[in-house]
């Protein structure tokens, strides 16, 4: 039995400054999960993941990451897209300094 379809956005790394970043429905990359574009439709989400893949003069690494809509915006649903969203764990540098979501 196959598996129902989560929400997911795709994500991949900046090529040039390793940055996680997401795409928007308007066809950007953000640094921001929250201008990510929450795609509900398998086919669609397929689709695209092969856009992403497309430009590979941009991105590294592309792939489906599952996330929700939370009452602050997209949200990741395991931990380790929480982790890429928000950088190192061990002390606040970088986006961390800059970030108003606050760390669980």
């Amino acid at each position: 039995m196959a598996r129902a379809f989560s929400p997911k956005v795709v994500t991949a790394n900046d090529l040039l400054e390793g940055d996680v970043i997401y795409l928007t429905e308007d066809d950007r990359w953000s640094r921001d999960l929250s201008e990510a574009e929450l795609i509900t439709d398998e086919a669609h989400a397929q689709v695209r993941l092969l856009d992403a893949a497309r430009q590979a003069n941009k991105i590294v690494g592309a792939y489906l990451a599952d996330a929700v809509a939370g009452e602050n915006g997209l949200e990741p649903t395991h931990f380790r897209e929480d982790f890429r969203r928000t950088g190192p764990s061990n002390y606040a540098h970088g986006k961390q300094e800059t970030s108003p979501q606050p760390r669980a």
